[in-house]
């Protein structure tokens, strides 16, 4: 983790704290690295506003004694900027996560950043696919890959991604001893290290199960199981070049992404009579309020449904 780029705008007893606290962030709290690098992003955009704002590089001292006017002068700088309200949230987010982690060893009082409001975020609903579309994905005959036995692999990746739920990077974290004997569940560890157990179907195994024996590569049972053409363990990237490809080929929407077929899994679930709280289960959320919002895209296309068809309209 390159800790320099957030530290060249603080004084030394500023950064001693802010490196114990990136440190925090990776090993204690587990943030993934896409949140990690986030916060630290969105830190030294904090550290740079404040060298302006108080004419010279902050120290601990100026940290420990913020108001909530300074940090809505940083936020207003944002905004014009053209920081969105999710990017805000996410910022003062950060902020705080420093100020508490500050307030535990004694050195700031978090109270007043703590009370300020968060920007109000904008209402947002997943965008699955349709099952016909969804389905569609993850056939092997529908792969665009020359060689079948990468063909086979990325319907394997997707054929998890919709059929369990999982995100790209839990599918491509799996090994074959997961798939050994007759498994009907898969062990995941998700954000944070949660672990969850995730029922799996037999599309999904027969998929992997073509994966692995056209796959040319020896597999050892504690390796990844998905491997790139050159044998190496297969990267996010691929399978979401892959998808762009697809979205051309079968004519899908541009929201039509390896993550889309996880909000497919959960919203088709959702419609068919599944229940929330099981859901929420399956998909690893730590609260069931993540979960609800497929309530909303479930609502949506009864509405959709229903304006197309009630011969009153």
């Amino acid at each position: 983790m390159n800790q320099e780029r957030f530290l060249i705008a603080a004084r030394p007893d500023l950064a001693e704290q802010l490196q114990a606290w990136a440190r925090n962030l990776q090993q204690e709290r587990r943030l993934s690295p896409h949140t990690l690098d986030a916060y630290l992003r969105d830190m030294r955009q904090f550290l740079v506003f404040l060298t302006g704002h108080l004419a010279g590089a902050p120290g601990l001292s100026d940290i420990g004694n913020l108001h909530p006017v300074d940090m809505r002068a940083f936020l207003a700088h944002r905004r014009r900027e053209g920081a969105g309200a999710r990017t805000l949230g996410r910022s003062l987010a950060g902020i705080r996560s420093f100020l508490r982690f500050l307030e535990k060893r004694n050195l700031a009082n978090a109270a007043g950043i703590n009370a300020m409001r968060a920007p109000k975020q904008p209402k947002s609903l997943p965008k699955p696919l349709s099952d016909r579309q969804a389905v569609a994905v993850t056939l092997q005959s529908e792969q665009l890959a020359e060689e079948p036995w990468v063909a086979a692999r990325n319907a394997a990746v997707l054929s998890l991604l919709y059929g369990c739920g999982l995100r790209i990077s839990e599918a491509l974290a799996l090994v074959p001893h997961d798939f050994d004997g007759k498994p009907v569940s898969l062990s995941i560890s998700g954000k944070g290290g949660k672990m969850r157990m995730v029922p799996l179907i037999p599309v999904a195994i027969a998929a992997v199960r073509q994966y692995r024996d056209l796959c040319p590569w020896h597999l050892e049972v504690e390796k990844p199981l998905f491997r790139g053409v050159r044998g190496g363990k297969l990267q996010p990237s691929i399978i979401q070049k892959e998808m762009r490809k697809m979205r051309s080929a079968l004519g899908l929407p541009e929201t039509a992404t390896p993550h889309a077929l996880r909000h497919s899994f959960a919203t088709h679930l959702l419609a068919g009579g599944g229940d929330l709280r099981s859901i929420q289960e399956l998909l690893g959320h730590a609260s069931l309020s993540t979960t609800q919002v497929y309530t909303g895209v479930d609502t949506e296309r009864l509405l959709e449904s229903y304006n197309k068809a009630h011969p009153r309209i």
